[in-house]
């Protein structure tokens, strides 16, 4: 390759990558020119220039000769002219608005002739670019690979069989103890709805008691108040009896908050203990083998679980039946049967 060649290849290879990294949302300038003088009419037409001269690889003018490099390197110079014209433009000039029609229709009308000057050497860069064989080459690289990874899978499908297996198993065993204990979310649930309940009337049942308390104190000095100190036996009946109702509405509100304390109190407790219950519940019906067993142990847990149960704060009343008797009855006849099946 001699100098010249050498230099023509250079200056093509600048043109033909400066226009193609032309920004065209340069050209509009619509702040510094106008509604009137804007260059925004010139956006797509040289979009679709710039977008001809990308078909063309940088890397393919190494194989071109010096008079195309000529033509590319003109073509690309001039057409890159006419940007750098909507670039440049003034607006204090003479006649403006003709200068500026002028430019956009010179945009406008570049494509055909740089279309009909670049397509061949598109054509021939599209063609090298391709390099055929090579994809070609490629394509049964990357299938043989494809191929190697496939056998490689299925054997190491085949050697993980019996450990998907075991893992299915235990996620079949895992699903049966969740059918369970997953239900012991609703308890938690309650158990914490009527904790926070039991908090806010523990605040209530400790303001009202120190209200009463305030009121207690007060009422042995409120007859020295001016204005409410009794005169005779009337007024003395009087004020006795509105101190004592008073007293005893607040006295039963702050029973009535005690009360409702300890109802929250206690179901809070009580739902906690049937949460705890049914997250064993798996592993008490998997100690009983037997079918009898496992009737007897599930009647014993189902009691245990929901039947009423002091907590401290509500005691469960002593009438009311857990049902154990009953399940042990209703059990014995399968135990008895088998007996005497033996």
């Amino acid at each position: 390759m001699t100098i010249n060649t050498e230099k023509l290849l250079q200056e093509a290879t600048e043109s033909l990558e400066r226009i193609q990294k032309f920004d065209v949302s340069s050209l509009p300038r619509e702040s510094e020119l106008g509604s009137e003088l804007h260059f925004a009419e010139a956006v797509k037409p040289a979009e679709l220039l710039i977008e001809l001269y990308q078909r063309l690889s940088v890397a393919a003018l190494q194989g071109f000769p010096d008079q195309t490099l000529g033509v590319i390197r003109d073509n690309a110079n001039n057409n890159y002219q006419l940007f750098s014209k909507a670039l440049e433009f003034k607006a204090a000039q003479q006649n403006p608005q003709n200068a500026r029609n002028s430019i956009i229709k010179q945009i406008n009308d570049a494509y055909q002739p740089a279309f009909q000057a670049l397509h061949p050497f598109i054509s021939y860069s599209l063609h090298r670019a391709a390099d055929f064989q090579r994809l070609d080459s490629q394509a049964r690289a990357t299938l043989q690979s494809i191929k190697n990874k496939a056998d490689d899978f299925d054997k190491e499908m085949e050697a993980h069989k019996n450990t998907a297996k075991n893992i299915l198993d235990e996620i079949r065993s895992v699903a049966a103890e969740q059918g369970v204990s997953q239900q012991a979310h609703h308890f938690k649930e309650e158990a914490e709805k009527h904790e926070a309940n039991a908090e806010t009337w523990r605040s209530r049942t400790t303001k009202l008691a120190i209200g009463l308390g305030v009121y207690s104190v007060g009422s042995l000095f409120i007859h020295k108040v001016p204005g409410l100190d009794p005169s005779d036996t009337y007024q003395s009946i009087q004020l006795v009896t509105s101190k004592v109702l008073i007293f005893g509405v607040i006295a039963y509100m702050l029973f009535l908050s005690a009360r409702n304390f300890l109802s929250h109190k206690h179901n809070a407790i009580l739902n906690k203990h049937r949460q705890n219950a049914l997250l064993t519940f798996k592993a008490l019906t998997d100690a009983a083998k037997e079918e009898e067993n496992r009737d007897i142990v599930l009647n014993h847990a189902s009691s245990c679980i929901f039947s009423p149960q002091d907590t401290g704060y509500v005691r469960a009343s002593r009438n009311q039946s857990t049902g154990t008797n009953t399940s042990l009855v209703e059990l014995l006849p399968k135990t008895v049967m088998k007996v005497d099946a033996q």
